[in-house]
C-alpha cells in the first residue's frame, strides 16, 4: 500500500474510520515500540495462533481477526505499561493524522484526541481493534518476513499450543 492510498473503511461502534499508512521513516521510528509491545501480546494470544493461516513455515499473525485477538489483548494488556500503551496508541491513532473517521453518516473528518475520547468512551476495545488494523496496514510485510525467517519456532509453538 502506497502512502496516499487509504485503507477500506473499517466500522466499529457505527462509525466508518479509514487509515492511510505512515511514511517510510515515520513507520520505522515505531517499530521498536511496537515490537517491544506486541512480544508479551504474542505470548497472550498465543492460544489463538492455531487459527491463524499458515503457509510452509511462514504464519501470518496479522491474518487474523481482530475482533477475535482483542479480548485476548484486553487479558494481557493488564502487565503493560499504561504510559507506554498510551503513548503508542496516539502515534498509532492520532499523532501522524492518519486515520479519519465518518460518524453517523456525516462529513469524513480527522481523527483526534478529542475526537478519539468521544468515538470511544466506554468501548475502549475498538481502539485496540482499530490500532490492530493500523498496525495490519503499515507492517504485515514485515512480520510476514519475519515470521519466515522463524518458521521453525513458530511451528515448534503451534505443536505446543
Amino acid at each position: 500500500m502506497k502512502q496516499h492510498e487509504i485503507s477500506p473503511g473499517r466500522v466499529l461502534g457505527g462509525n466508518t474510520f479509514y487509515i492511510r499508512p505512515f511514511g517510510a521513516f515515520k513507520a520505522a521510528n515505531m517499530s521498536g515500540d511496537i515490537v517491544s509491545l506486541l512480544m508479551p501480546i504474542i505470548a497472550g494470544v498465543a492460544p489463538i495462533v492455531a487459527g491463524a493461516k499458515v503457509e510452509g513455515d511462514d504464519i501470518s499473525l496479522l491474518d487474523m481477526d481482530a475482533e477475535k485477538v482483542a479480548p485476548h489483548l484486553a487479558n494481557v494488556t493488564g502487565g503493560i505499561n499504561g504510559d507506554k500503551l498510551e503513548a503508542l496508541l496516539r502515534k498509532l491513532l492520532i499523532q501522524y493524522k492518519n486515520i479519519s473517521v465518518e460518524i453517523d453518516g456525516k462529513d469524513v473528518q480527522t481523527l483526534t484526541a478529542d475526537l478519539a475520547d468521544e468515538v470511544f468512551c466506554g468501548d475502549t476495545q475498538d481502539m485496540f481493534i482499530l490500532a490492530f488494523d493500523v498496525i495490519k496496514v503499515n507492517y504485515s510485510g514485515f512480520f510476514k518476513k519475519l515470521g519466515g525467517q522463524f518458521g521453525g519456532v513458530i511451528n515448534a509453538v503451534m505443536a505446543k499450543v
